[in-house]
């Protein structure tokens, strides 16, 4: 039997996501996904999810939904806090809710992104080999759009044997939560207004006041942002080399210098290619935090190896490995 929830308010922008479509890019599909995939990541691993199964992606806050069955969910990401109750629920841990129960989202001003799993994950249709919604082509997620009033989201049949045991041993013990919770912030560097990234291809178009002014000015996040990309507002960079670029492979987390001299981040519905020259590249590491910074916010980058930046990736994912096996052995039955 699945779970079932309705919204009943569903905030600025809220959509299905997984960790995205990274087979067609060959053919201009852009990769879309989970903006803050380790928040993603960790609100999955809370309920006893694979890492791929869908989320609800919700930007900022004012939001709500009701159970229409018992559910076994949980959230993570920095834009909103869940409220049942008048009261916070913890978030990187598994919360039980019986049918009935209204759930709210409000606003958390440390960030602009949170993730909400349900035990099974959310079952929509996969198009291209995934459930992330792509609102420009208007496919995949719920029906190729953002949430509305009303919708009603069901989840998988199919729990994972720790799902399944979460889920006893909460409703056994009339738990709301348990004891644990995942520890996101320490998988988050502390300076989280600093973004590590490895100097591009195109580095050498720049004269060197621009690349140092580019390493060692702040710059701000423009409201024109989305989740094509972030327009960066600061001082302009100038290009020493004249000639232009041929259109070229672009991926989530390049930075591209527009024709006046502007900053853009590219992120997870960018384009496939691009014309633009590359001046850097976030390290993946980092990409969460691109996720969770609003317009107005400020920034600052610095310059790391391609080396340093897969070393820490590695590390990340060593560390998601340990939480994912803690989780496992907490509920091994034998």
């Amino acid at each position: 039997m699945s779970m079932k929830i309705s919204i009943i308010k569903p905030g600025l922008l809220s959509t299905i996501q997984d960790r995205g479509r990274y087979r067609y890019l060959a053919q201009a599909v852009p990769v879309s996904g989970a903006m803050d995939e380790l928040a993603h990541r960790l609100a999955n691993k809370a309920v006893g999810n694979d890492d791929h199964y869908a989320t609800i992606e919700f930007t900022y806050a004012d939001a709500s939904f009701k159970a229409e069955t018992t559910i076994l969910i949980s959230y993570s990401g920095d834009g909103a806090f869940l409220l049942y109750n008048s009261e916070v629920m913890p978030a990187e841990k598994p919360l039980l809710f019986l049918a009935g129960s209204v759930i709210t989202l409000i606003n958390n001003p440390l960030g602009m992104r949170t993730y909400l799993a349900i035990a099974g994950g959310w079952d929509v249709p996969d198009v291209m080999e995934s459930k992330s919604t792509y609102l420009t082509a208007a496919f995949g997620g719920f029906k190729g759009r953002a949430l509305q009033k009303g919708d009603v989201l069901h989840s998988s049949t199919l729990l994972s044997e720790i799902s399944s045991e979460i889920l006893n041993r909460l409703t056994e013990r009339s738990l709301t939560y348990p004891n644990w919770r995942i520890s996101r912030e320490s998988l988050l560097p502390v300076k989280r207004e600093e973004l590590r990234v490895v100097l591009a291809n195109e580095i050498s178009w720049f004269d060197a006041p621009s690349i140092i002014s580019f390493l060692t000015n702040t710059y701000t996040i423009d409201l024109k942002s989305n989740r094509m990309g972030y327009h960066l507002s600061g001082k302009p960079l100038v290009r020493k080399v004249k000639k232009e670029l041929l259109s070229t492979a672009v991926t989530p987390g390049v930075i591209q210098v527009t024709g006046s001299g502007d900053l853009v981040i590219l992120l997870a519905d960018c384009q496939t290619t691009g014309g633009y020259p590359r001046i850097a590249h976030v390290a993946a590491v980092d990409l969460p935090l691109c996720a969770q910074l609003k317009p107005g916010d400020e920034v600052r980058f610095s310059e790391i190896s391609r080396d340093e930046a897969e070393e820490l990736y590695l590390e990340r994912e060593h560390d998601l490995s340990l939480i994912t096996t803690a989780i496992s052995l907490k509920y091994n039955k034998t």
